[in-house]
Protein backbone atom coordinates (compact mmCIF):
# COMPACT_ATOMS: atom_id res chain seq x y z
CA UNK A 1 0.00 0.00 0.00
CA UNK A 2 1.29 3.47 -0.82
CA UNK A 3 1.83 5.78 2.11
CA UNK A 4 -1.11 8.20 1.95
CA UNK A 5 -0.50 11.88 2.48
CA UNK A 6 -2.94 14.61 3.34
CA UNK A 7 -2.71 17.23 0.57
CA UNK A 8 -1.66 20.59 1.90
CA UNK A 9 0.33 22.92 -0.40
CA UNK A 10 3.88 23.65 0.72
CA UNK A 11 3.38 22.92 4.39
CA UNK A 12 4.10 20.18 6.95
CA UNK A 13 1.23 19.38 9.28
CA UNK A 14 1.47 17.51 12.60
CA UNK A 15 -1.90 15.89 13.19
CA UNK A 16 -3.63 14.13 16.08
CA UNK A 17 -7.24 13.30 16.94
CA UNK A 18 -7.85 16.95 17.78
CA UNK A 19 -5.62 18.32 15.03
CA UNK A 20 -8.00 21.08 13.93
CA UNK A 21 -8.23 22.46 17.44
CA UNK A 22 -4.45 22.27 17.81
CA UNK A 23 -3.95 24.14 14.59
CA UNK A 24 -6.41 26.84 15.59
CA UNK A 25 -4.69 27.11 18.97
CA UNK A 26 -1.29 27.34 17.34
CA UNK A 27 -2.54 30.11 15.09
CA UNK A 28 -3.68 32.12 18.10
CA UNK A 29 -0.32 31.60 19.78
CA UNK A 30 1.66 32.76 16.78
CA UNK A 31 -0.74 35.66 16.29
CA UNK A 32 -0.01 36.77 19.86
CA UNK A 33 3.69 36.55 19.21
CA UNK A 34 3.35 38.66 16.09
CA UNK A 35 1.41 41.31 17.98
CA UNK A 36 4.52 41.85 20.08
CA UNK A 37 6.37 43.34 17.15
CA UNK A 38 6.57 46.65 18.93
CA UNK A 39 8.74 45.15 21.71
CA UNK A 40 12.44 46.03 21.59
CA UNK A 41 13.53 42.41 21.05
CA UNK A 42 11.17 41.79 18.13
CA UNK A 43 13.23 41.42 14.93
CA UNK A 44 10.62 40.02 12.56
CA UNK A 45 9.98 42.39 9.69
CA UNK A 46 6.50 43.67 8.99
CA UNK A 47 6.58 41.96 5.59
CA UNK A 48 7.30 38.57 7.14
CA UNK A 49 4.54 39.10 9.68
CA UNK A 50 1.97 39.88 7.00
CA UNK A 51 3.04 36.89 4.89
CA UNK A 52 2.86 34.62 7.92
CA UNK A 53 -0.69 35.74 8.70
CA UNK A 54 -1.76 35.16 5.11
CA UNK A 55 -0.23 31.68 5.08
CA UNK A 56 -1.86 30.74 8.41
CA UNK A 57 -5.24 31.95 7.19
CA UNK A 58 -4.96 29.93 3.99
CA UNK A 59 -3.88 26.85 5.93
CA UNK A 60 -6.87 27.11 8.25
CA UNK A 61 -9.30 27.57 5.35
CA UNK A 62 -7.83 24.64 3.45
CA UNK A 63 -7.67 22.42 6.54
CA UNK A 64 -11.37 22.89 7.25
CA UNK A 65 -12.14 21.41 3.83
CA UNK A 66 -10.42 18.13 4.62
CA UNK A 67 -13.05 16.57 6.80
CA UNK A 68 -12.02 12.97 6.41
CA UNK A 69 -9.86 10.30 4.82
CA UNK A 70 -6.27 9.49 5.68
CA UNK A 71 -4.42 11.35 8.40
CA UNK A 72 -0.77 10.30 8.69
CA UNK A 73 1.14 11.51 11.71
CA UNK A 74 3.25 13.77 9.51
CA UNK A 75 1.58 14.82 6.27
CA UNK A 76 3.57 16.53 3.56
CA UNK A 77 2.67 17.16 -0.05
CA UNK A 78 4.27 19.88 -2.13
CA UNK A 79 2.36 19.21 -5.34
CA UNK A 80 -1.27 19.79 -6.19
CA UNK A 81 -2.71 17.14 -8.47
CA UNK A 82 -6.36 17.83 -9.19
CA UNK A 83 -6.81 14.55 -11.06
CA UNK A 84 -6.32 12.51 -7.90
CA UNK A 85 -8.56 14.61 -5.65
CA UNK A 86 -12.19 13.59 -5.17
CA UNK A 87 -14.54 16.54 -4.74
CA UNK A 88 -17.86 15.99 -2.92
CA UNK A 89 -20.24 18.94 -2.95
CA UNK A 90 -22.35 17.82 0.02
CA UNK A 91 -21.95 15.33 2.84
CA UNK A 92 -25.07 13.44 1.76
CA UNK A 93 -23.58 12.92 -1.70
CA UNK A 94 -20.61 11.04 -0.24
CA UNK A 95 -22.76 7.89 -0.16
CA UNK A 96 -23.15 5.77 -3.28
CA UNK A 97 -25.01 2.89 -1.63
CA UNK A 98 -27.74 3.13 0.99
CA UNK A 99 -27.22 1.68 4.46
CA UNK A 100 -29.88 -0.90 3.64
CA UNK A 101 -27.92 -2.14 0.62
CA UNK A 102 -24.67 -2.31 2.60
CA UNK A 103 -26.40 -4.19 5.42
CA UNK A 104 -27.94 -6.66 2.99
CA UNK A 105 -24.54 -7.45 1.49
CA UNK A 106 -22.87 -7.94 4.85
CA UNK A 107 -25.63 -10.18 6.19
CA UNK A 108 -25.70 -12.17 2.96
CA UNK A 109 -21.96 -12.87 3.05
CA UNK A 110 -21.58 -13.34 6.81
CA UNK A 111 -24.40 -15.89 6.96
CA UNK A 112 -22.76 -17.83 4.16
CA UNK A 113 -19.41 -17.71 5.96
CA UNK A 114 -20.95 -19.05 9.17
CA UNK A 115 -22.89 -21.73 7.28
CA UNK A 116 -19.67 -22.98 5.73
CA UNK A 117 -17.92 -23.05 9.10
CA UNK A 118 -20.52 -24.85 11.24
CA UNK A 119 -17.92 -27.39 12.36
CA UNK A 120 -16.28 -24.64 14.43
CA UNK A 121 -19.51 -22.89 15.43
CA UNK A 122 -21.14 -25.57 17.61
CA UNK A 123 -20.83 -23.65 20.88
CA UNK A 124 -22.21 -20.49 19.31
CA UNK A 125 -25.10 -22.21 17.53
CA UNK A 126 -26.08 -24.11 20.67
CA UNK A 127 -27.00 -20.83 22.39
CA UNK A 128 -29.10 -19.49 19.52
CA UNK A 129 -32.87 -19.95 19.16
CA UNK A 130 -33.97 -23.07 17.33
CA UNK A 131 -35.25 -21.06 14.38
CA UNK A 132 -31.85 -19.39 14.00
CA UNK A 133 -30.01 -22.70 14.29
CA UNK A 134 -32.13 -24.06 11.47
CA UNK A 135 -31.00 -21.21 9.24
CA UNK A 136 -27.43 -22.45 9.45
CA UNK A 137 -27.78 -26.19 10.03
CA UNK A 138 -30.47 -27.17 7.52
CA UNK A 139 -29.04 -28.02 4.06
CA UNK A 140 -32.27 -26.77 2.51
CA UNK A 141 -31.86 -23.29 3.98
CA UNK A 142 -29.97 -21.00 1.65
CA UNK A 143 -29.77 -17.25 1.11
CA UNK A 144 -29.42 -17.55 -2.65
CA UNK A 145 -29.17 -20.09 -5.46
CA UNK A 146 -25.37 -20.12 -5.56
CA UNK A 147 -24.52 -20.52 -1.88
CA UNK A 148 -22.86 -23.81 -0.99
CA UNK A 149 -24.44 -26.13 1.55
CA UNK A 150 -23.14 -25.92 5.13
CA UNK A 151 -20.60 -28.72 4.90
CA UNK A 152 -17.48 -26.65 5.41
CA UNK A 153 -16.43 -27.37 1.84
CA UNK A 154 -15.77 -23.75 0.85
CA UNK A 155 -13.11 -21.41 2.16
CA UNK A 156 -13.88 -17.73 2.82
CA UNK A 157 -12.78 -16.51 -0.62
CA UNK A 158 -14.70 -19.21 -2.46
CA UNK A 159 -17.74 -18.51 -0.28
CA UNK A 160 -17.52 -14.85 -1.19
CA UNK A 161 -17.46 -15.69 -4.88
CA UNK A 162 -20.48 -17.99 -4.57
CA UNK A 163 -22.39 -15.45 -2.49
CA UNK A 164 -21.81 -12.03 -4.07
CA UNK A 165 -20.47 -13.07 -7.48
CA UNK A 166 -16.88 -11.87 -7.11
CA UNK A 167 -13.90 -12.16 -4.81
CA UNK A 168 -10.93 -9.96 -3.93
CA UNK A 169 -7.44 -10.85 -2.75
CA UNK A 170 -4.22 -9.18 -1.69
CA UNK A 171 -1.42 -9.36 -4.25
CA UNK A 172 1.64 -7.29 -5.21
CA UNK A 173 0.38 -4.00 -6.60
CA UNK A 174 0.62 -3.17 -10.28
CA UNK A 175 2.02 0.24 -9.28
CA UNK A 176 5.80 0.56 -8.89
CA UNK A 177 6.96 0.68 -5.27
CA UNK A 178 3.38 0.49 -3.99
CA UNK A 179 3.81 -2.79 -2.12
CA UNK A 180 0.62 -4.76 -1.56
CA UNK A 181 -2.58 -4.05 -3.48
CA UNK A 182 -6.08 -5.52 -3.70
CA UNK A 183 -7.37 -7.16 -6.89
CA UNK A 184 -10.67 -8.54 -8.13
CA UNK A 185 -9.49 -12.07 -8.87
CA UNK A 186 -12.76 -13.65 -10.00
CA UNK A 187 -16.24 -12.53 -11.01
CA UNK A 188 -17.70 -9.16 -11.88
CA UNK A 189 -18.24 -6.21 -9.51
CA UNK A 190 -21.24 -4.05 -10.48
CA UNK A 191 -21.29 -0.32 -9.81
CA UNK A 192 -22.51 0.45 -6.31
CA UNK A 193 -21.53 -2.93 -4.86
CA UNK A 194 -19.80 -3.21 -1.49
CA UNK A 195 -16.33 -4.42 -2.47
CA UNK A 196 -14.32 -4.36 0.76
CA UNK A 197 -14.21 -3.16 4.37
CA UNK A 198 -11.64 -1.02 6.16
CA UNK A 199 -10.68 -2.88 9.36
CA UNK A 200 -9.23 -1.46 12.54
CA UNK A 201 -9.72 0.07 15.97
CA UNK A 202 -12.30 2.86 16.21
CA UNK A 203 -11.30 6.04 18.05
CA UNK A 204 -13.77 8.78 18.87
CA UNK A 205 -12.52 12.34 18.40
CA UNK A 206 -11.73 12.74 22.12
CA UNK A 207 -9.84 9.45 22.53
CA UNK A 208 -6.01 9.21 22.53
CA UNK A 209 -4.29 7.94 19.42
CA UNK A 210 -0.96 9.76 19.72
CA UNK A 211 1.47 6.83 19.96
CA UNK A 212 -0.54 4.61 17.61
CA UNK A 213 -0.48 7.29 14.93
CA UNK A 214 3.27 7.93 14.81
CA UNK A 215 4.56 6.94 11.35
CA UNK A 216 1.27 5.14 10.79
CA UNK A 217 -0.11 5.56 7.23
CA UNK A 218 -3.28 3.56 8.00
CA UNK A 219 -5.20 6.06 10.15
CA UNK A 220 -8.48 6.81 8.40
CA UNK A 221 -10.55 9.91 9.16
CA UNK A 222 -14.34 9.85 8.98
CA UNK A 223 -16.42 12.93 8.27
CA UNK A 224 -17.28 13.37 11.96
CA UNK A 225 -13.61 13.05 13.01
CA UNK A 226 -13.93 9.43 14.13
CA UNK A 227 -10.61 7.70 13.34
CA UNK A 228 -9.97 4.11 12.30
CA UNK A 229 -6.50 2.66 12.81
CA UNK A 230 -6.15 -0.02 10.14
CA UNK A 231 -2.53 -0.92 10.83
CA UNK A 232 -2.04 -4.66 11.32
CA UNK A 233 1.41 -4.34 12.89
CA UNK A 234 3.11 -2.95 15.99
CA UNK A 235 1.22 -1.19 18.76
CA UNK A 236 -1.90 -0.90 16.58
CA UNK A 237 -2.10 -4.70 16.35
CA UNK A 238 -1.64 -5.08 20.10
CA UNK A 239 -4.37 -2.52 20.85
CA UNK A 240 -6.85 -4.16 18.48
CA UNK A 241 -6.26 -7.65 19.89
CA UNK A 242 -6.68 -6.35 23.43
CA UNK A 243 -9.94 -4.53 22.66
CA UNK A 244 -11.32 -7.48 20.72
CA UNK A 245 -10.58 -9.92 23.54
CA UNK A 246 -12.12 -7.53 26.07
CA UNK A 247 -15.44 -7.41 24.22
CA UNK A 248 -16.17 -11.13 24.01
CA UNK A 249 -19.62 -12.17 25.21
CA UNK A 250 -19.17 -15.75 26.39
CA UNK A 251 -18.53 -17.86 23.27
CA UNK A 252 -19.60 -14.99 21.02
CA UNK A 253 -16.80 -12.99 19.43
CA UNK A 254 -18.02 -9.48 18.72
CA UNK A 255 -15.26 -8.67 16.24
CA UNK A 256 -12.90 -10.36 13.81
CA UNK A 257 -9.19 -10.57 14.63
CA UNK A 258 -8.20 -12.76 11.69
CA UNK A 259 -7.63 -9.73 9.45
CA UNK A 260 -4.43 -9.27 11.46
CA UNK A 261 -3.18 -12.53 9.93
CA UNK A 262 -2.66 -13.84 6.41
CA UNK A 263 -5.81 -15.99 6.66
CA UNK A 264 -8.75 -13.71 7.32
CA UNK A 265 -12.16 -15.25 7.90
CA UNK A 266 -13.87 -12.22 6.40
CA UNK A 267 -12.50 -11.81 2.85
CA UNK A 268 -13.84 -8.24 2.69
CA UNK A 269 -11.46 -7.07 5.44
CA UNK A 270 -8.55 -6.04 3.20
CA UNK A 271 -9.58 -2.45 2.45
CA UNK A 272 -6.54 -0.95 4.18
CA UNK A 273 -4.37 -2.30 1.36
CA UNK A 274 -6.25 -0.55 -1.44
CA UNK A 275 -3.81 1.85 -3.11
CA UNK A 276 -4.36 5.47 -4.00
CA UNK A 277 -5.31 6.37 -7.56
CA UNK A 278 -2.94 8.19 -9.90
CA UNK A 279 -3.06 10.05 -13.20
CA UNK A 280 -2.76 6.74 -15.00
CA UNK A 281 -5.00 4.69 -12.68
CA UNK A 282 -8.31 6.37 -11.88
CA UNK A 283 -10.19 5.46 -8.71
CA UNK A 284 -12.73 2.65 -9.13
CA UNK A 285 -13.87 2.49 -5.48
CA UNK A 286 -14.62 5.07 -2.80
CA UNK A 287 -14.94 5.01 0.97
CA UNK A 288 -18.33 5.14 2.65
CA UNK A 289 -19.02 5.27 6.37
CA UNK A 290 -21.53 2.85 7.86
CA UNK A 291 -22.82 2.47 11.43
CA UNK A 292 -23.68 -1.08 12.43
CA UNK A 293 -27.28 -1.23 13.74
CA UNK A 294 -27.95 -2.57 17.23
CA UNK A 295 -30.11 -5.32 15.73
CA UNK A 296 -27.16 -6.78 13.81
CA UNK A 297 -27.23 -10.56 14.53
CA UNK A 298 -25.05 -11.48 17.50
CA UNK A 299 -23.67 -14.62 15.85
CA UNK A 300 -22.50 -12.63 12.81
CA UNK A 301 -20.59 -9.93 14.69
CA UNK A 302 -17.57 -12.23 14.73
CA UNK A 303 -16.95 -11.16 11.11
CA UNK A 304 -16.98 -7.40 11.76
CA UNK A 305 -13.34 -6.27 11.44
CA UNK A 306 -13.74 -3.26 13.73
CA UNK A 307 -13.76 -2.71 17.49
CA UNK A 308 -14.22 0.37 19.67
CA UNK A 309 -11.17 1.57 21.58
CA UNK A 310 -13.32 2.05 24.68
CA UNK A 311 -15.82 -0.56 25.74
CA UNK A 312 -18.31 2.02 27.06
CA UNK A 313 -18.64 3.96 23.80
CA UNK A 314 -22.29 4.94 23.44
CA UNK A 315 -22.27 5.35 19.65
CA UNK A 316 -22.96 2.53 17.16
CA UNK A 317 -19.93 0.64 15.90
CA UNK A 318 -18.45 2.55 12.99
CA UNK A 319 -17.43 0.64 9.89
CA UNK A 320 -16.10 1.90 6.56
CA UNK A 321 -16.87 0.04 3.35
CA UNK A 322 -15.44 0.52 -0.11
CA UNK A 323 -18.09 0.90 -2.80
CA UNK A 324 -17.55 0.42 -6.53
CA UNK A 325 -17.63 3.69 -8.52
CA UNK A 326 -18.09 1.73 -11.76
CA UNK A 327 -18.26 -1.83 -13.01
CA UNK A 328 -15.00 -3.64 -12.16
CA UNK A 329 -13.83 -6.69 -14.11
CA UNK A 330 -11.63 -9.60 -12.98
CA UNK A 331 -7.94 -8.85 -12.94
CA UNK A 332 -8.39 -5.16 -12.11
CA UNK A 333 -6.69 -3.66 -9.08
CA UNK A 334 -8.78 -1.55 -6.73
CA UNK A 335 -7.85 2.14 -6.45
CA UNK A 336 -9.39 4.69 -4.11
CA UNK A 337 -9.08 8.42 -3.45
CA UNK A 338 -6.93 9.13 -0.42
CA UNK A 339 -7.66 12.82 -0.87
CA UNK A 340 -11.36 13.62 -0.59
CA UNK A 341 -12.72 17.12 -0.07
CA UNK A 342 -16.24 17.48 1.35
CA UNK A 343 -17.54 21.02 0.82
Amino acid sequence: MQTPVFFMPSITIFTMASDLELMNGGSVFFQQQLDLRGEPNQHVSLHVQIMFRIVMTRIQDKWKSYRHRFVPWIALNLRKNERTIRQVTERSKDRLASDEVVLETLLHLFRALLRNDVAHQEEVLRLLPASTQTRYLSPETTEGPDIGEPKGEHGPIETMFLTVGFCIERKPSSLPFAGTGVFVTRGFVPKGATVAMYPGTIYQAYEPILFQSIWNPFVFRCIDHVLIDGNDKGISKIVYRSCSGRDRLGPFRLSDITWLTANTENPLAVGQYVNNCSNERAANVCYQEYDVPEAFPLELRQYLPNVNYRHDTQRPLRCVVLVALRDIRPGEELFSNYFTIVH
